[in-house]
């Protein structure tokens, strides 16, 4: 090493030195490196600040009456599903973590044409509503169920559920032939499609719902990721829909209803796409149909057979749990199914 090398390499270790003494002088002096400022802290108080500045003018902007009315029934539609969506989402958890997939093997017929009716019976098992049977069946369909045999579960658990049906008969009372139409043509409505959908996804149009867990997590593990996902993953689409459906229930006015009230066809195809925008609850459309007394009952049941099975809310937790390719194909032919199945019942029994 020449002179001129060691002189060099003595500068730096002075330089070191040098600074680490200016580094320890300033935190002798309590002067320390400056801290990373907590924008998120500051974004949330900007914003509180704000609120509190314009807090007059967002009382007379909420007082409007048609924000009042989509609030509300924004509101009604996410409280009144709620609850059975998280049911839903604990179903599906334990059906995840806890049920062997040999079990449906066992419980289901090999045959996907025989499985597809005595899945859509095991829906009078779920008391819930549509939002409930979305994540269930996804689940279902990870356990290795076939898909035409737990889109007919989807089907037809909001629809012909216990809670469903003794609300059917509360709403129409002394009319148990409105309890039975319903149960029959929603049970037909979920067969139906069911078989369709045997020769019709073939393809790639479903997306099969992932697994949210590695095989080596424990049950509980599985339990708690899958429920997790799944309620945060269909609320979301749950309230978009909600948001969409309480927009069109207040930019559609009411003439429009009562214009076609008089015309069977018609009566029937209005009442049928009402029940898939207003997207009320299975357990509480039927005291809506009961009290659109200027339709004739056909036309209520079909309201009542279609709302369960399409709505908006539905369509879009389904696009977010198979793929919007599936809801894009699966909902107008349910919606065409569910039509048919209830005036043929209707005609039949009302």
């Amino acid at each position: 090493m020449t002179q001129h090398d060691r002189v060099q390499q003595q500068d730096d270790k002075l330089a070191v030195v040098d600074d680490e003494t200016e580094v320890a002088g300033l935190e002798d002096s309590g002067l320390k490196a400056r801290q990373p400022i907590p924008w998120g802290v500051v974004y949330i108080a900007a914003g509180a600040i704000a609120l509190l500045l314009v807090q007059s003018q967002l009382v007379e902007f909420f007082a409007i009456p048609r924000l009042q009315t989509w609030t509300t029934v924004l509101v009604s539609i996410v409280v009144q599903a709620m609850p059975f969506l998280v049911l839903g989402v604990l179903l599906s958890g334990a059906i995840a973590a806890f049920v062997p997939a040999s079990f449906f093997e066992r419980a289901l017929p090999k045959n996907p044409a025989l499985a597809v009716p005595t899945a859509g019976a095991a829906g009078v098992v779920l008391p819930g509503c549509e939002c409930a049977s979305v994540p269930v069946s996804g689940s279902l369909i990870r356990r290795g169920v076939a898909p035409a045999a737990a889109l007919a579960f989807l089907l037809s658990a909001p629809a012909i559920n216990p809670i469903v049906m003794i609300s059917t008969a509360v709403a129409f009372p002394g009319q148990p032939e409105v309890v039975l139409a319903r149960f029959l043509a929603s049970l037909l409505t979920a067969c139906i499609v069911g078989w369709i959908w045997i020769k019709l996804g073939k393809g790639n149009l479903l997306k099969p719902p992932r697994a949210y867990v590695e095989g080596s997590a424990s049950r509980w593990e599985t339990f708690r990721a899958t429920a997790t996902h799944d309620v945060l993953h269909a609320g979301g689409f749950l309230v978009l829909g909600a948001m969409v459906a309480a927009t069109i229930n207040v930019l559609l006015p009411e003439s429009v209803v009562t214009a076609v009230a008089d015309r069977p066809w018609l009566a029937v195809l209005a009442l049928a796409i009402f029940a898939v925008v207003v997207s009320i609850c299975s357990e509480a459309d039927a005291f809506v149909a009961a009290s659109l007394t200027a339709f004739p009952m056909t036309a209520r049941l079909a309201f009542m057979v279609v709302g369960p099975v399409v709505d908006i809310k539905l369509i879009a937790m389904q696009a977010g749990v198979f793929g919007r390719r599936f809801a894009a194909v699966f909902a107008p032919l349910t919606f065409v199914v569910a039509i048919l199945s209830a005036v043929l019942l209707g005609w039949w029994l009302l």
